[in-house]
């Protein structure tokens, strides 16, 4: 049995990732949130007459240029978490791995599977944030279409009745299920940095220290697929494949891998099996 002995490191540096994308993700959204709320206060204040035309122009304008802004630094951040940051967080999980297994003479260095490994993860999730930043920037003309109405139809016009309708502060699913920006910013981030993590980790188990099997450590009641899955996943045996297939089991997943050198050749083995 290998003992962890960067467990520390790793997490502490996976923080640093997850807290800065995060916070970058917030800072991009707060771009909309405050334009929403200078808009609805313009819009509040113009009275029929020969300069409101003008007002509600001028108003719509700033919002406008608003949705550029936000889409220029929420694009800025998807590119550089998924070219830079998600590299970095898949050869952090390799090297832990690598450390776990205190082998010395074994180096980590960017093969053609470990590039094809962190390429296709950050394709994925790459598309996942620009999905959520396309949407956002719909909703965000939805609104102004919306509010513009609003100011010109004459009858009482609601900023709260406005807000509630087009929640710019909230990510909205398939399924209409709204989430708060800042929910949906920490679960997601933490999700995809995890995962590419563990990725590299047992990715780097299979080729660099040639064993098919790892170590689970994980919350004790959480599943293997999902956190419900009756298969629980800590103190357990996984081959590389399974471990490829669920890095993680839910947002803000403490999963970790560990090498298991001591199995190599072992084919008695099933995936799943308990310490």
């Amino acid at each position: 049995m290998t003992t962890p002995v960067r467990r520390r490191t790793l997490r502490s540096r996976l923080i640093s990732y997850i807290s800065g994308g995060i916070n970058k993700i917030r800072t991009a959204w707060r771009i909309l949130t405050a334009a929403q709320v200078r808009l609805l206060s313009r819009l509040s204040r113009v009275r029929p007459g020969p300069r409101a035309r003008a007002r509600i122009r001028a108003a719509a304008q700033e919002f406008q240029q608003a949705i550029i802004d936000f889409n220029r630094e929420a694009g800025a951040f998807a590119d550089q978490w998924a070219s830079v940051d998600l590299p970095l967080v898949y050869r952090e999980g390799a090297l832990t791995m690598l450390d776990n297994a205190r082998r010395p003479g074994v180096r980590f260095s960017w093969t053609l599977l470990h590039q094809q490994q962190v390429t296709a993860l950050s394709a994925q999730y790459y598309a996942d944030l620009t999905s959520r930043i396309s949407e956002a920037l719909r909703r965000a003309r939805v609104f102004l279409r919306a509010a513009q109405d609003a100011v010109r139809g004459g009858a009482h016009f609601s900023s709260a009745q406005l807000r509630r309708d087009h929640p710019l502060d909230a990510v909205v699913y398939a399924n209409n299920a709204r989430h708060p920006v800042d929910s949906w910013a920490s679960a997601a981030i933490t999700w995809q940095a995890v995962s590419t993590a563990n990725s590299g980790a047992a990715r780097t188990a299979l080729q660099e220290l040639g064993t098919e099997w790892v170590e689970v450590r994980d919350g004790a009641a959480c599943g293997w697929r999902d956190h419900q899955d009756e298969d629980k996943a800590n103190r357990t045996l996984r081959t590389v494949q399974d471990a490829l297939a669920h890095p993680t089991a839910h947002p803000h997943c403490q999963r970790e891998l560990l090498p298991r050198l001591d199995l190599i050749g072992r084919i008695e083995i099933r995936t799943g099996a308990p310490l």
